[in-house]
């Protein structure tokens, strides 16, 4: 046999080998496909603007929530909940105006989606007095008249606390320096200075 007859026929034969072998597979299939059981249905992703069912856990309650996905909790705080005194200032996280504290430390929530922050203990300025005794940080504000439009001093006294209990206010420098991230623009800030000192030790002692 030559050459040329021997690679013909092993073409040919490739070729049937090929196409027994697709109509196998294709008869097999459904069979297989039967045997176990019906195709699993593709999951469909959620659109993210399709409610969520969440809780949060703010100044010590927990609140029942159905939000976007997108949410961030300062939003969830003033348009869901009523809690406007964290303030929305760039919304990008520039200016501090909008901090709270989650698990204590302080946290931009216009940064932070709702559904991050969801079994973690949220702290807005609403939930720092202990009824009408206000926190000594905000009695320090008002003595020390740490404010003058106001608008900055939500962010500015919960950072505030965290600074003082991070252990960041043993100096007029260290206090200039981790409350750097709150901006003033009525510059108020050598009394912000001064009523962060006379709040630490009572903070600390507490």
């Amino acid at each position: 046999m030559s050459d040329k007859s021997s690679s013909s026929n092993a073409s040919a034969f490739n070729r049937r080998a090929f196409m027994a072998a697709v109509a196998g597979t294709a008869v097999a299939a459904p069979l297989t496909a039967r045997a176990e059981g019906p195709a699993a249905t593709p999951s469909v992703a959620q659109g993210p603007q399709l409610p969520v069912d969440l809780t949060l856990r703010v100044n010590g309650q927990n609140r029942q929530l159905s939000l976007d996905a997108r949410t961030t909790v300062l939003d969830a705080l003033r348009e869901r909940l009523g809690l406007t005194g964290s303030k929305k200032g760039c919304d990008h996280g520039q200016c501090g105006a909008c901090t709270v504290l989650i698990d204590g430390r302080r946290v931009l929530s216009c940064l932070t989606l709702a559904l991050v922050a969801q079994g973690h203990e949220i702290t807005t300025i609403e939930g720092l007095a202990d009824g009408d005794k206000l926190h000594p940080m905000q009695q320090a504000f008002i003595d020390q008249d740490a404010f003058q439009c106001g608008y900055c001093t939500p962010g500015q006294i919960m950072s505030a606390v965290a600074c003082v209990k991070e252990g960041h206010a043993k100096s007029d420098d260290d206090i200039r320096e981790y409350m750097s991230g709150n901006i003033c623009r009525c510059a108020a800030y050598p009394n912000i200075v001064a009523a962060i000192k006379q709040a630490a030790p009572e903070i600390l002692k507490g």
